[in-house]
């Protein structure tokens, strides 16, 4: 065991790596609003994060294994952040936290639908969108099934639009 941990408890290490205020809204962003790049993760941040921040949470998260960074080939200023097979495979992870949430927390509607929608599809679902997100992260062979994300970005703009109509 490092120095730098606690303890070897699985919960104790896994909240090492997430248990800041923002790694886990980072790889959510990743995840679920393909966020690649600093500029689109810092901006499209619903909670606000701070520039300094994000640097920072990229940073350990990619010291960490859980994303990658390489070189934007359409810019040379850019990066390209992607989702390695660990991040992926919290996919039920934050299907739980979203369903807990939903149950247990005063959630907004247009917020917590795609948390709905993962819920209901469970886990055949969850293993689709991974199979998805190492489509677009990883570079795996598409598997040919529906769009995972593109049934949450829908449930979620229909949302919107009948909050935005009422």
């Amino acid at each position: 065991m490092a120095d730098s941990q606690r303890s070897g408890c699985p919960i104790n290490l896994t909240l090492e790596v997430f248990g800041d205020k923002w790694s886990l809204l980072v790889i959510r962003d990743m995840m679920f609003g393909d966020r690649r790049h600093f500029r689109e993760l810092l901006a499209r941040s619903e909670e606000g994060i701070a520039s300094n921040i994000l640097a920072d949470r990229l940073k350990k998260l990619t010291e960490m294994g859980m994303i990658t960074r390489s070189d934007d080939p359409s810019h040379k200023q850019k990066a390209i952040y992607s989702l390695t097979e660990k991040a992926i495979q919290l996919v039920p992870v934050f299907a739980q936290i979203g369903a807990w949430g939903r149950r247990h927390l005063p959630v907004s509607e247009d917020l917590a639908i795609r948390a709905q929608v993962l819920e209901e599809g469970g886990p055949q679902m969850w293993a689709e969108f991974m199979d998805e997100l190492r489509v677009l992260h990883l570079g795996a062979k598409p598997t040919g099934a529906p769009s995972v994300a593109g049934r949450l970005q829908a449930a979620y703009q229909a949302v919107l639009a009948r909050l935005g109509a009422a």
